[in-house]
């Protein structure tokens, strides 16, 4: 019984776990700045936008950064600020 009971309390956090690790932008989209406004301050900073989208809630970018690495990288689209960073070899 006791095994089966800590079974089912690992299970539960688990699937837990699983769905609170959604989202990485979980900014309302009423609240987001314009994609125009995010490339914008993206490449005023030196950054290269290949391919746009929009993906787990945050603006999904793939190109060059101002090192000109190639990269993906998520931002928020609210803050703009930078969310996870991904160095293509």
């Amino acid at each position: 019984m006791k095994k089966l009971l800590a079974s089912l309390i690992l299970s539960t956090a688990a699937v837990s776990g699983v769905a609170m690790a959604g989202d990485k932008c979980d900014v309302p989209q009423d609240e987001w700045q314009t994609e125009e406004a995010f490339r914008a301050a993206i490449e005023a900073k030196g950054w290269e936008i290949k391919k746009f989208k929009i993906d787990d809630g945050c603006y999904e970018v793939y190109g060059y950064d101002e090192k000109q690495r190639r990269v993906e990288a998520y931002f928020d689209p609210k803050t703009f600020d930078m969310v996870k960073m991904e160095l293509d070899d």
